[in-house]
C-alpha cells in the first residue's frame, strides 16, 4: 500500500518532467510539422493533467508547484522561439500594440498584488484558464482563415481576464489565488 502511495505522489512530477521533455524536443521539432503538433498537444495535455493528477491523489506540493512553475516557464520560452515568428508575420500591428496592453494590464495587477500582499499572486479565476486554454489553441488556428478574428477574440478574452485579475487584487483583502471568479465568493 505504501508502494502506491508513494507512486501516487511521485505521478504528478513525473507528468511534468514528460512536459520538460516534450518542451526540449519540440526545439528540434519543425514548427507547425505533423510531429510538431503531437508533441505541442502532448505538453498541453500534461499541464493540465499534472495539476489534476496532484489534487485528485493528494499529491500537491510545494515542489510541485515550482517544478509546474519551471515547466511553464521553460514551454512558454520555446514557444517564442518556435511560433512567434510565424504570429509576428500573419498578425497586423494593431493586435501587437492589443497584446502589450493586455501585458501591461498584467504587471500593474502583479505589482499591485506584489506590494499589497508581498508575494508574487497570480489568481486561478475561470477568465484565466480560459485565456491560456486559447493561448494554447493559437498554432492550431494558423491557417485557418479566421485565424486574424480568433487572436482578436483571445485578445478580448485576456483583457477582460486581466481586467477582472486586477479589480481582483485592488478589492480583495488577503491573497485568494483559487478564487474563481470576481463576483463568485470562494468556495
Amino acid at each position: 500500500m505504501k508502494k502506491r502511495k508513494d507512486m501516487l505522489i511521485v505521478l504528478p512530477n513525473f507528468v511534468t518532467g514528460l512536459r520538460m521533455v516534450g518542451t526540449f524536443l519540440l526545439l528540434f521539432t519543425k514548427a507547425f510539422s505533423p510531429a510538431f503538433y503531437v508533441v505541442y498537444s502532448i505538453c498541453g495535455i500534461s499541464d493540465v493533467l499534472d495539476g489534476f493528477l496532484a489534487r485528485r491523489t493528494g499529491a500537491t506540493s510545494e515542489f510541485g508547484a515550482r517544478l509546474d512553475s519551471v515547466a511553464d516557464l521553460l514551454f512558454y520560452t520555446v514557444m517564442m522561439i518556435k511560433i512567434l515568428p510565424a504570429l509576428v508575420a500573419r498578425l497586423p500591428g494593431g493586435i501587437w500594440y492589443w497584446v502589450g496592453g493586455i501585458l501591461i494590464l498584467r504587471l500593474v495587477s502583479y505589482l499591485v498584488a506584489a506590494v499589497k500582499f508581498r508575494c508574487f499572486a497570480s489568481i486561478h479565476t475561470y477568465l484565466n484558464k480560459l485565456t491560456g486554454l486559447c493561448v494554447f489553441i493559437i498554432p492550431y488556428f494558423m491557417r485557418l482563415p479566421f485565424f486574424v478574428l480568433f487572436c482578436m477574440a483571445v485578445c478580448g478574452i485576456a483583457t477582460i481576464a486581466s481586467v477582472e485579475e486586477l479589480v481582483m487584487h485592488i478589492c480583495a483583502k488577503e491573497y485568494a489565488a483559487d478564487s474563481k471568479a470576481l463576483f463568485l465568493k470562494k468556495q
